[in-house]
């Protein structure tokens, strides 16, 4: 216990500030190369003034059609362990969102999840709201290896990388989606093998409610995490036009999605989120566009209105549930 608080000091003051600082300083030098900067920054100023600003507002209640559709998905998941309704699933989505922005990658989201199930059926939750995710994380990398393939001679020619690791990372994404699927569509084998194992009565009961995941709830699962994908895709498209960002929504369409997959398997903190978001998409979505700073605009836009904001809201509907919790206990007493 002692080690694991040690590692979080680690990350949360040391490392994450760290990792955000040089990001922060990477990004600088390359908005500061921008041609035609000052021009840049009044069209970002200036759009706010014209009916582009609807766009924001779009963005914002495209976020809670992203969290609502998020929503559906566990309140379909969990349905086998226990009934719940889509507003009480939505607070759990988030209040899964203010646990996660404090841990890597957002493996924190569960924690807050697993509050809203009754007691005996949380940690039965872990497993299906694993689920879940990969499901998301299926769709993620299959957008980012089709944008790959679309894009290769845009990645290449701007010596991202070399013709040989494009080679080897498209071949190494394809051999991530084919196990992620092949896991995803055969939950009955980690049954089986977790059934084998030596003492596995203690914790089978785990996953047993994986035992209902037929082949036509995975496909909805799937088809919710591509609408939510579209979703993101719409929200950048909105917000490249208000920050006046010159790109089709074709480009559009293929960077963003090579870009999600990149965040998606790279490590990051919250503190150091940002900084990578803003580094990754300004290298990919830069490849159709000379307006970083829009693109940067963009992505701090993102990263706020459909993770901060709601982060912030679930920390409030913690609260409450602590608040629920205490109450009953002291009924008990």
């Amino acid at each position: 216990m002692r080690l694991s608080k040690n590692i979080k000091i680690f990350i949360n003051y040391f490392l994450g500030p760290l990792l955000f600082a040089w990001l922060s300083w990477a990004i600088y030098r390359q908005i500061v190369k921008q041609p035609n900067l000052e021009t840049a920054w009044q069209g970002i100023k200036s759009s706010f003034s014209t009916s582009l600003v609807w766009n924001l507002i779009a963005v914002v209640v495209l976020m809670i059609a992203n969290w609502s559709i998020e929503a559906i998905k566990w309140k379909i998941s969990v349905k086998p362990i226990q009934q719940i309704s889509f507003l009480k699933a939505f607070r759990a989505v988030l209040s899964g969102v203010s646990f996660s922005v404090s841990t890597p990658n957002r493996v924190g989201e569960y924690l807050g999840r697993v509050l809203y199930m009754d007691e005996g059926n949380r940690l039965k939750t872990i497993s299906i709201t694993i689920v879940g995710s990969i499901s998301q994380l299926i769709i993620t990398v299959l957008m980012g290896c089709i944008g790959l393939i679309v894009l290769r001679n845009e990645i290449i020619g701007s010596q991202l990388i070399s013709p040989l690791w494009f080679k080897v990372t498209l071949y190494g994404v394809i051999g991530v989606l084919s196990g992620l699927l092949l896991f995803y569509f055969r939950l009955s084998w980690l049954i089986k093998w977790v059934d084998r194992l030596p003492g596995s009565n203690r914790f089978a009961y785990l996953i047993k409610a994986l035992e209902d995941f037929d082949t036509a709830l995975l496909f909805r699962l799937l088809l919710l995490s591509a609408l939510r994908f579209v979703v993101f895709i719409i929200q950048y498209y909105l917000l490249f036009q208000l920050f006046e960002v010159s790109i089709s929504w074709w480009e559009c369409l293929w960077s963003v999605s090579i870009t999600f997959f990149v965040l998606a398997v790279i490590p990051s903190f919250a503190i150091a989120d940002i900084g990578l978001r803003g580094e990754v998409g300004i290298k990919l979505i830069g490849l159709f566009t000379l307006n970083h700073l829009g693109v940067l605009f963009t992505t701090i836009t993102i990263w706020f209105i459909n993770l901060i904001v709601p982060a912030i809201i679930g920390s409030l509907l913690i609260l409450g549930i602590k608040k629920l919790y205490t109450s009953k206990e002291e009924e008990k007493i």
